[in-house]
Order: structure tokens, then C-alpha cells, then sequence
């Protein structure tokens, strides 16, 4: 079985002992990924809706980089801090993935990273 970490300059750089991602037979794992600005390393403050945003868009950053597309996302995990956002999440979520969403979990977490309000982790079909 073939291990390749996954990386790109368009999404925010791990911050730990960790990789964006791993492409390992056939599949993409991606670490999870919290409102950041890739170009400025700022998060994004503001309403769950722009970090929910911001969080898609660097899982998306991810995973084209890997060669595959959002559309392939079978499992998707997210970790809300506070569950009372978790309409929002989900209205901003939905717009990403309009037909055939992928699996999901949301749970309310007690802390995040950089006390965010979101973080967002998927596993990707690749080929």
C-alpha cells in the first residue's frame, strides 16, 4: 500500500506534528481544517456562516491538490464549539455539496484550535 502526504500553499500549513493530508489507497484523508486564511495565516472572525465557508474552502484547496474534487467526499466530520450555530453551519455547508452530499457527523466540542468556531475534517475518494 502506497502513502503519499498531500500539501499545498492553498490552504493554511499544518501547525503541528501533522500533514494537510493523506492519499492512501485510494482514499484522502484530510486533517481538519479551521477557519484560516492561507495567503495571511488570519482567521477568519466573524459569524460561523464565513468560517464555515473559509474551512470548506481549504478542505476543497486540499483535495484538488490531490487530484480529485469535492464531489468525492465520502465522510465528512465537523466540530462545532457551541451547537446552537449548527444551522448556520449548515446552511453554508449545504451550498457546497448541492446533490448527493456526503456522509456527515457534527458534534459540539468543548474547545478548538485557536478557539474557532468550526473545524471541518473529510475523507475523499481519489484515483
Amino acid at each position: 500500500m502506497k502513502r503519499e502526504v498531500v500539501s499545498t500553499s492553498d490552504a493554511p500549513k499544518a501547525i503541528g506534528p501533522y500533514s494537510q493530508a493523506i492519499k492512501a489507497n485510494g482514499f484522502l484523508f484530510c486533517s481538519g481544517q479551521i477557519p484560516a486564511n492561507p495567503e495571511t495565516g488570519e482567521l477568519v472572525s466573524g459569524s460561523i456562516t464565513k468560517q464555515t465557508h473559509q474551512c470548506l474552502k481549504n478542505l476543497k484547496a486540499i483535495i484538488e491538490a490531490a487530484g480529485s474534487s469535492m464531489s468525492s467526499i465520502v465522510k465528512v466530520s465537523v466540530f462545532l464549539k457551541n451547537m446552537d450555530d449548527f444551522g448556520e453551519m449548515n446552511e453554508e455547508y449545504a451550498k457546497w455539496f448541492p446533490v448527493d452530499p456526503p456522509a456527515r457527523a457534527a458534534v459540539e466540542v468543548a474547545r478548538l484550535p485557536k478557539d474557532v468556531k468550526v473545524e471541518i475534517e473529510a475523507i475523499v475518494i481519489v484515483s
